[in-house]
């Protein structure tokens, strides 16, 4: 049995001592039982392996370019993603990210190893990601979109600049995914307390008709702005369009928004109302390591292998088995990103 975490960065320095063995326990995650499959098999195959596929996203020039290196290295294992992550915009928030911000300083979480010594932003260069997309194991662009979350309220005429900055070079990289038919990884985090983002988000993918696949990663909006990304009309998911009536036999079945869940919903009940709403075809494994880890592993480094206890989570919140979670997930990730499952 497959799962496939969609959304990873091991191509990051943390797990520079050990990626091997990373990408190998992925491979052998674990066993578990499943009460009607051992009903037809024999008391002692009544346990499966699961093993975890990954994409492995970028979030600048150089770590989009190691993601296609460990996806060349790994083909069966891995693919990837190019894209630049809107908290690299502006060198005063990006130097607070890594110098104060408890997510990467306390575990010198870098996204690579000239991050670390600087305090300046990595530069954009959309010909230079364009170059990186035409790889053939690059199944997305992103992980790219908007950020204001760390916005500072008081200072609002720099975090007006700072929107439209991060608006500019995003939509930058929706007309790239939109040119080369890619899907689109979009990070998307809200003030707090509203869907500012979310709503922004929305909008500029109206207003250019987007129509390649979305993939909304650790989705955090409220379950009125889920409906709105999946009742938007920018994509052609209708039945019409699944049975062919809507041009004909090139109707893309699935075209959408897809949402993914990570490790704190093992550990918070805070997404349980939104995980009930949205389709479980509409929704995506991921663990983001190194961040963010499941229980039992909460505080540790996180790795896709971990990702099978969320997707028991899963399973125990939408009532589901965990066997169908596994098929339903894998099957949307291969539409998706167009994996050779």
């Amino acid at each position: 049995m497959i799962l496939i975490d969609s959304h990873t960065h091991i191509q990051f320095p943390v797990y520079d001592n050990d990626r091997e063995a990373v990408i190998e326990r992925a491979r052998n995650a674990g066993v578990y039982p499943h009460t009607k499959r051992a009903l037809a098999l024999e008391e002692n195959d009544a346990r499966y392996g699961v093993g975890v596929k990954m994409i492995c996203v970028g979030t600048q020039a150089s770590t989009s370019e190691s993601a296609i290196k460990l996806a060349e290295k790994y083909p069966e294992d891995v693919w990837a993603t190019i894209g630049y992550h809107p908290n690299h915009v502006v060198p005063a928030q990006h130097a607070q990210t890594l110098r104060t911000g408890r997510r990467l300083a306390q575990t010198n979480w870098y996204h690579d190893q000239k991050e670390q010594k600087s305090a300046n932003p990595p530069r954009f260069n959309i010909e230079e990601l364009r170059r990186l997309a035409q790889h053939p194991k690059v199944v997305a662009i992103g992980e790219c979109g908007l950020d204001y979350y760390r916005l500072a309220a008081s200072d609002l005429p720099l975090a007006t600049r700072v929107k439209e900055k991060q608006k500019e070079i995003f939509l930058q990289q929706v007309e790239l995914a939109q040119e080369l038919n890619k899907a689109l990884m979009i990070h998307c985090r809200p003030s707090k307390g509203t869907n500012d983002a979310y709503e922004d988000l929305l909008k500029i993918l109206q207003e250019i008709k987007f129509s390649q696949n979305v993939i909304i990663h650790f989705y955090v909006g409220s379950v009125e702005m889920a409906r709105k990304f999946l009742d938007a009309g920018f994509y052609p998911h209708t039945k019409r369009a699944l049975s062919g009536g809507v041009n004909g036999a090139n109707a893309r079945y699935g075209a959408g928004v897809y949402f993914t869940f990570g490790g704190v919903i093992t550990f918070s009940r805070d997404y349980d109302e939104i995980i009930k709403y949205i389709p479980l075809d509409r929704i995506l494994l991921e663990t983001d390591a190194p961040y963010v880890a499941p229980e039992p592993y909460r505080g540790r480094r996180n790795e896709p292998a971990y990702i099978v206890e969320t997707a028991k989570k899963l399973a125990e919140v939408k009532n589901v088995s965990f066997e169908k979670v596994a098929e339903i997930t894998t099957k949307t990730a291969g539409q998706i990103f167009k994996l050779p499952l």
